[in-house]
């Protein structure tokens, strides 16, 4: 996986070069050679519409009410609008583009220009064995990737990156490569309307720890169990996360994973250190199936 935390952080403090958090920005060499880099398929994911069902009553139709699911449309027209709320606003090769920019971004071999369209708050959330929230605000996730670029190098070769019509439009299936072998990642991007990318969400390719089958390559089943879509804010037109609504707050007593998710925003290069160091020292080769 991208973050290697545990070797990039003490090599970092031991050679004082802090790289991260209120310290100094690391830059990178002026001799990186870009690579080329070019999406592997585009694809859609069409929406499933229900059919109204007749009731037989008087000749009207029953009424359908149930709960709406992880990954539906809620608050729809509000600031706490969710992401599934938005619909794409640029061609479906805009969004497989700024995909594969964020891995550009974590290549040594790619161009150093090659950085995606971040929104000011975007996220970046990785499920166990990795390490929860790894980046949050838009320098921060640039400076994480200078370090990780420097400290601890990879390429990412086999990219197959795709388009959906629903959040998350963005879609890949990666492969990082390290000096130790292969890091299979399934990864997914949400965007606003002005094509800001404002959530990144990662879990390791590897049975158990990859929520989806074959029969769901590209998690389009109902309940998949994505962050990205639970968060107030993202479907609104800014996806600027709606912390301070009613809707959040309610959201937040209701689902613990969504109060952690805010609660690292309060504080995020604390309780990233935190789980830095509460974690197992082979989470990595865990994640990566070494």
């Amino acid at each position: 996986m991208e973050h290697r935390w545990k070797k990039t952080v003490v090599r970092a403090l031991v050679l004082g070069l802090g790289c991260f958090g209120p310290f100094a920005a690391c830059s990178d060499s002026a001799d990186d050679e870009p690579g080329a880099l070019e999406a592997d398929a585009v694809g859609t994911a069409d929406a499933a519409v229900a059919e109204p069902s007749d009731a037989g009553d008087a000749g009207a139709d029953a009424a359908v009410v149930s709960e709406p699911g992880p990954n539906d449309c809620v608050h729809a027209g509000t600031e706490a609008a969710t992401a599934r709320c938005l619909a794409p606003t640029f061609p479906a090769e805009y969004y497989v583009a700024e995909a594969l920019a964020y891995f550009d971004t974590l290549d040594i071999d790619a161009d150093r220009a090659s950085i995606p369209n971040y929104a000011p708050r975007v996220a970046r959330w990785e499920w166990e064995p990795w390490l929860l929230l790894t980046g949050y605000e838009d320098v921060n996730m640039v400076e994480t990737a200078a370090a990780l670029r420097r400290f601890d190098p990879s390429t990412v070769p086999v990219r197959d990156c795709r388009f959906f019509e629903q959040q998350p439009f963005a879609r890949c299936y990666v492969e990082f490569e390290y000096e130790e072998g292969p890091c299979p990642i399934y990864e997914e991007f949400v965007f606003d309307d002005e094509g800001e990318m404002t959530f990144i969400e990662a879990w390791s390719d590897l049975p158990g720890l990859l929520p989806q089958d074959d029969s769901d390559p590209w998690a389009d089943a109902a309940d998949y169990p994505r962050l990205s879509t639970r968060i107030p804010g993202l479907g609104a037109p800014g996806g600027e996360i709606a912390f301070a609504s009613a809707e959040m707050q309610a959201l937040m007593a209701a689902d613990p994973v969504v109060a952690d998710f805010v609660s690292r925003t309060e504080d995020f290069w604390g309780t990233w250190f935190q789980v830095l160091a509460d974690a197992p020292s082979d989470f990595f080769a865990i994640g990566c199936g070494w």
